[in-house]
């Protein structure tokens, strides 16, 4: 190798060293709690050994005894840091290490105000905390939850709320449950059921075909019968309560004093006019369907209200076995085949192999005869003789 290699090499060794070592200095200064501390160690140990290497060859009588004095005094600073860094690895299994925390907001200020009724304070700290995270859910629904409930004013509580979802980033999750809490708000608060309709709406339109929206439209199909509860709660008429029946042990039959059955052709009727309103009502197309099957002795009714509910896209998966498990069980209450029930009952293993709902069809299916043996065992109760489409005609895919 030549003299020139030697040195280049030699050369490139030494700049390779520095910056080793300013990079090993920036990081120990980046995580050091006084770094102040830490470049006067390094000041003073530069200037120590530039000092030994200087006085060396002057007094190289006691040259050893001077390197040895230079290492005890080296050690002396540097041995705190040299042993934190070799038990940083053992040490961070417990402590954490020197990492810092996630930055997150707090809002414990803010929920302390509120406990003392200090509403205003709250909203003022809960701000302070999300202009530095204006993303984060839980300090926008507690902003918009003291607004609403506390401050009374709902309006503001909806500009919360609006603009939060709004933006690109709240998960469909988040945004369904802030237009949630938001139509309870209406209800609760103004009996607002137009404006709770509303904020149910937006889920509907921004999230389609998913079990989002049908949740929202099922609260959208019901938001009448709450209207008529609130009301009622509000304008509470006397309640007369009759006499009772006397000596009713003494009487001969106890038949007259049942209380009237709601009739299942006006019940029949009232579902398929609401289900022409709020056609994913699926708890008013169950109900019209059992109506029927069990009533009307039209299966292939049934059949169809129910497929409509199973074949309905992003369906949970509870739902839809509990749809098929009815269907399985109108069909063998209404006396269809061994093949059709089966048939019923082999869709939800393959639909859910891997669920609780597979395996009790499985179940079903082992003892499937058996079952049917013992509802022909049980003879039918004939109801009367219906015309079959008596108020169940209308303009859909389910008419007659």
């Amino acid at each position: 190798m030549s003299h020139a290699l030697t040195i280049s090499v030699e050369v490139a060794l030494a700049i390779a060293g520095l910056v080793c070592l300013i990079w090993l200095t920036i990081r120990a200064l980046q995580r050091a709690e006084d770094p102040a501390k830490i470049l006067f160690k390094w000041a003073f140990t530069v200037l120590l050994v530039l000092g030994v290497f200087w006085a060396f060859p002057r007094i190289s009588i006691y040259g050893p005894i001077l390197v040895v004095a230079l290492g005890v005094v080296l050690s002396i600073v540097w041995t705190p840091h040299i042993s934190e860094l070799l038990s940083r690895p053992l040490t961070s299994l417990y402590d954490g290490g020197i990492e810092p925390p996630e930055p997150k907001p707090y809002y414990s200020i803010a929920q302390a105000r509120c406990r003392r009724r200090e509403f205003l304070q709250a909203v003022v700290a809960i701000r302070e905390q999300l202009a530095k995270f204006p993303n984060d859910f839980e300090g926008v629904m507690l902003l918009a939850a003291i607004q609403a409930e506390d401050l009374q004013d709902l309006t503001s509580a909806e500009i919360t709320l609006s603009h939060f979802c709004d933006q690109p980033n709240p998960s469909p999750k988040q945004f369904a449950a802030a237009m949630n809490h938001l139509a309870d708000w209406h209800i609760k608060l103004a009996q607002d059921f137009d404006a709770a309709r509303v904020a149910l709406e937006k889920i509907i339109a921004r999230f389609p075909d998913t079990e989002l929206s049908l949740q929202a439209a099922q609260r959208v199909a019901h938001l009448g019968g709450t209207e008529k509860v609130l009301l009622a709660s509000q304008d509470r008429q006397p309640l007369s309560v009759p006499e009772g029946v006397r000596s009713m042990g003494l009487l001969a039959s106890t038949e007259h004093l049942r209380p009237a059955e709601s009739d299942p052709t006006k019940l029949a009727a009232a579902y398929v006019k609401h289900l022409e309103e709020h056609p994913l009502d699926t708890e008013a197309r169950e109900k019209l369907a059992v109506i029927y099957a069990e009533h009307y002795q039209r299966l292939d009714l049934a059949t169809g209200e129910l497929n409509q509910l199973i074949d309905t896209p992003s369906q949970p998966a509870k739902r839809v076995a509990h749809w098929l498990n009815l269907l399985a069980d109108l069909q063998i209450q209404q006396g269809a085949d061994y093949d059709t029930v089966r048939g019923t009952l082999e869709k939800i293993v393959e639909r859910f192999p891997d669920y609780a709902a597979g395996e009790l069809a499985r179940t079903r299916l082992a003892r499937l005869k058996l079952e049917l043996k013992g509802r022909k065992g049980t003879p039918g109760v004939k109801l009367g003789v219906y015309e079959q489409n008596i108020g169940l005609k209308r303009g859909s895919p389910r008419e007659l």
